[in-house]
Parts: structure tokens; C-alpha cells; sequence
């Protein structure tokens, strides 16, 4: 399928898979509305994408933690008078440590970005693309959202939800005209881990690269895919196969030992 002056609206824009995602629109040609936390990176991005691959880039700068920002992405593009083809709910917050320890505000900002800003976005543009018949819609969950998630409780509970959403909404609108696919990547070299204080942990010492999980996705979305899984090494393919056929409480105890923090070499 042709991307070539179709727009896509990327979350989360500016880093890690969501730069990959808007440099493989732009490649074939589709014009972009990026939206992001910060507009001066908003702002480089813009400039490079527009300078590099000719097309119209349309900046949005906005806090997705904040309830009524879907609300306010919506209507900027619709007071732009911009028709959004390929809606690409990106962004997404994680975070390390024990439920009881963490605050609300933190975890509230997870479910108010991964849940309930995704869950706004999408109940916005399907009308939309449904009425007129055409359009696709691809949610980044992840494949921690297939287990429980010791030590980051909130943030795989969340990708549970992105994920049980977006395959339901995939049969909902089956023969519309219109898709909706969920990428589950495993963990990857983003600023991801640094951001929610993973870096120092197991889970994140063999990473997967954006670059080839936002092509897989965004191929996914383009062919109208259920879902796709992206980003796992090579031995961490078996194992999460065998994942479902564990006992829970090996899995949780695997997980957890995977995201607490390693602990430092002693000093000679």
C-alpha cells in the first residue's frame, strides 16, 4: 500500500521508536503529526524530517499524562484541517520498583499515558476512519503485557490492557475497511530503560534495536495484522514461548530477578 502523501500521527515522536517510526513514514513519502512533550526537540525533528525526505511536518507539543490531551490532539488536527491516515499510538511510560514504594502521581502518569491517552486517541479517529472506510491504527504495547510484572506492576498491567484493546478492536472492525494492530516489542535500546530506571538491570543488558521493531510495526500496520512480536534475541525467543506452559509464580520470580538491579561488582 502507497504511504505517499497519506498522514501519519505519531505519539511519543521525538525518541527511541517513535523517531524510527516517523523517519519510515517519511521515507515513503507521508506527510506527519508528530506530538511530543517537548517542542524545541519537536521543533529539530521537524526540521530534519522536512529537510531530509520533502514532506509537511505538523509539530504538537502536549503532556499526554494530562487527561484532556487526546481532546486537545484531536482538535488541533481538526482545526488544521488535517486528515490523519495512520494513527500511531506510541508513547508510553514505565517505571522500576515496588508498588507499595512508588508514588501515586508516578503511577497514575503510566496509566493516564499508557491506558488512558491511547484508549482517548483511538476512541477519537476510529469514527472517523470507519465512516469514510480506510485508515489504520497501531498501538505499541509490548510483550511484558503477557505476564504479571514484579518490580514494574503498573507499567505491564497496562500493556495487558493495550493489547487485550487493540486485538479486540482488530474483530470490531474487520471488514470496515479499517485495522487496528498491537506491537509487542521486548525490551530495546531506547531511552526507555534510563528514563524508568531499568538500565541497571538484567532485562536490559541484551536489547533489541528500534530500528527493527518500528519497520516490523509499522509493516504489521501496513498489511493489517493482528499483531506482531519484535525485538526478542535469540534466546529470548524460546523462552518466551515457554512463558504460557510455567507456573506463575517461576514466571514472576524470573521477571522480578530480570528488573531489580544488579548489584555492584565488590571492590578490589
Amino acid at each position: 500500500m502507497d504511504s505517499r502523501g497519506k498522514v501519519a500521527l505519531i505519539t511519543g515522536a521525538t525518541g527511541g521508536l517513535g523517531k524510527e517510526f516517523t523517519k519510515i513514514h517519511a521515507q515513503k513519502g507521508g506527510d506527519l503529526v508528530l506530538v511530543g512533550r517537548n517542542q524545541s526537540k519537536l521543533d529539530s525533528l521537524k526540521e530534519e524530517i522536512e529537510k531530509e525526505y520533502k514532506v509537511k511536518v505538523t509539530t504538537i507539543a502536549i503532556d499526554q499524562s494530562q487527561l484532556d490531551s487526546s481532546e486537545k490532539i484531536y482538535e488541533e488536527v481538526k482545526k488544521k484541517g488535517i486528515s490523519v491516515e495512520y494513527l500511531i499510538n506510541n508513547a508510553g511510560l514505565g517505571g522500576q520498583g515496588n508498588f507499595h514504594e512508588r508514588t501515586m502521581e508516578i503511577d497514575m502518569n503510566i496509566i493516564n499515558i499508557n491506558m488512558i491517552a491511547l484508549t482517548k486517541l483511538t476512541k477519537l479517529f476510529l469514527p472517523d476512519f470507519v465512516k469514510r472506510g480506510h485508515g489504520k491504527i497501531l498501538n505499541v504495547s509490548s510483550t511484558a503485557g503477557n505476564v504479571p510484572g514484579p518490580l514494574q506492576a503498573v507499567y505491564y498491567a497496562t500493556k495487558a490492557y493495550v493489547t487485550s484493546l487493540s486485538n479486540a478492536l482488530w474483530r470490531e472492525v474487520e471488514g470496515t475497511g479499517v485495522t487496528v494492530t498491537a506491537l509487542l516489542p521486548g525490551a530495546m535500546n531506547t531511552g526507555f530503560a534510563k528514563a524508568s530506571g531499568l538500565e541497571n538491570t538484567k532485562m536490559f543488558q541484551n536489547t533489541g534495536s528500534p530500528v527493527d521493531v518500528a519497520k516490523d510495526g509499522y509493516e504489521a500496520m501496513m498489511e493489517g495484522k493482528l499483531e506482531v512480536i519484535s525485538g526478542l534475541s535469540f534466546f529470548q525467543k524460546p523462552l518466551f514461548g515457554l512463558m504460557s506452559m510455567l507456573p506463575k509464580t517461576t514466571v514472576m520470580n524470573m521477571i522480578y530477578d530480570q528488573q531489580k538491579n544488579i548489584s555492584p561488582e565488590p571492590k578490589k
